[in-house]
């Protein structure tokens, strides 16, 4: 009678419908929750400002006024004093990057020390709260034949004649020097203060020189941190245009793969072209980063940082 009984309760159980999981809990399974949800509106601002340009630009590009799909890179690189500008932004953005570094390391290693750090931090990125025209016409007044530099020197005796800085490569390299250094600092500064002391104090209790600490405990750790530095201090330097034109000589020396784009928009009206030399500035800079990335993962491989606890 049992059996009988069991028997036919097996197909009844059988035949019941498994209860269906709530829509909210197989989005949460997938990832997909209401603090995930909170990304869309950042998600779309990144699409509309930033994604949807840079492919239109980059479908504008193939789309020339004459000629085929690549007549406007055809042009580009058949034109010297076009294509010459690629040399002539990295002879400025490299040196600029590169000093700003060495320039900022030892800065930031003392003054992670100073108790009033804050003050001296605050006094070094003044700079960033200028912007790039306001130090630019700062520089015209400074750095020229009449200006404080120039008379101060000839009080001094140490110059006959006024130096020219102005309208030349030196007057774009200092004002990229000046921005540029405030933001290496800040982010050399950030990796720095990541880094945990007991590592350099068990270092010295060793018996390791200050010049040994740094080579072999310091620069291991701080390395994929000046690598991502150098790649954001190159990108903005990369991308110079007011100091190009306010101190430079914007159809000489200076003129710079910006200003090549900004004259095919504004000057020429060929927008398509324009499109074309910004896609191609793009490209320089990532191929300089991408390369900058591969190199310091052939130089070193091990950890990236050394956390405080």
């Amino acid at each position: 009678m049992s059996a009988h009984i069991s028997t036919s309760r097996a197909p009844d159980q059988a035949a019941r419908p498994t209860p269906a999981i709530p829509l909210g809990q197989r989005l949460k399974a997938k990832g997909i929750d209401g603090l995930t949800l909170l990304l869309v509106p950042a998600a779309l601002f990144i699409i509309g400002l930033f994604v949807y340009p840079f492919l239109y630009g980059l479908w504008l590009s193939f789309h020339p006024k004459v000629g085929d799909a690549l007549a406007n890179y055809s042009k580009f690189f058949a034109d010297e004093f076009l294509y010459g500008t690629i040399a002539t932004t990295l002879w400025l953005a490299v040196p600029v990057t590169v000093l700003n570094l060495v320039l900022a390391v030892p800065i930031a290693l003392r003054v992670r020390h100073l108790r009033r750090q804050r003050l001296l931090t605050t006094i070094l990125v003044i700079p960033i709260t200028l912007g790039t025209v306001l130090v630019a016409e700062g520089l015209l007044n400074y750095l020229g034949p009449q200006g404080w530099f120039n008379r101060s020197l000839i009080a001094l005796g140490m110059i006959s004649k006024p130096v020219a800085l102005l309208h030349n490569y030196w007057g774009v390299f200092i004002s990229l020097l000046l921005t540029g250094f405030p933001f290496t600092f800040l982010l050399t500064l950030s990796y720095l203060s990541g880094l945990d002391p007991a590592l350099e104090q068990a270092a010295a209790t060793l018996g390791a020189s200050s010049w040994a600490r740094f080579r072999h405990v310091i620069l291991p750790l701080l390395l994929a941190g000046l690598a991502i530095t150098f790649c954001l201090s190159f990108v903005q330097a990369f991308s110079v245009f007011p100091s190009a034109v306010l101190l430079g000589a914007p159809a000489g020396p200076t003129r710079v793969i910006s200003i090549a784009a900004y004259q095919a928009a504004f000057e020429d009206y060929d927008y398509s072209m324009a499109s074309a030399i910004a896609m191609i500035m793009a490209a320089v800079q990532l191929a300089i980063v991408a390369a900058l990335l591969f190199a310091r993962g052939l130089i070193y491989r091990g950890a990236t940082s050394g956390g405080k606890g």
